[in-house]
Formats: structure tokens, C-alpha cells, sequence
């Protein structure tokens, strides 16, 4: 039973650190548009 709950612990941390993953990839692209817009206004003005 416990090696059940350990290994059912071990499979949702998996899955937690490979949504990490996921999420800061899509920040990161989002920070990358974010300073691609903020350089195209800083070439106008």
C-alpha cells in the first residue's frame, strides 16, 4: 500500500515539474514579445 502512495507521490511530482517546464517556456515567449513590441516604439520615438 505505501509503495502504491509512493509511487502515485512520485508520478504527480513528475507531472508537476514537467508543467513548470511548460509554464516558463510560455512566459519566456511572452517576455520575448513583450520586448520585441517595446523595441519597434522605442525605434519610432
Amino acid at each position: 500500500m505505501i509503495r502504491v502512495l509512493l509511487v502515485c507521490l512520485a508520478l504527480l511530482g513528475l507531472a508537476a515539474c514537467e508543467t513548470a517546464k511548460g509554464a516558463n517556456r510560455d512566459l519566456q515567449k511572452a517576455g520575448d514579445a513583450i520586448n520585441g513590441m517595446v523595441k519597434k516604439v522605442e525605434k519610432k520615438l
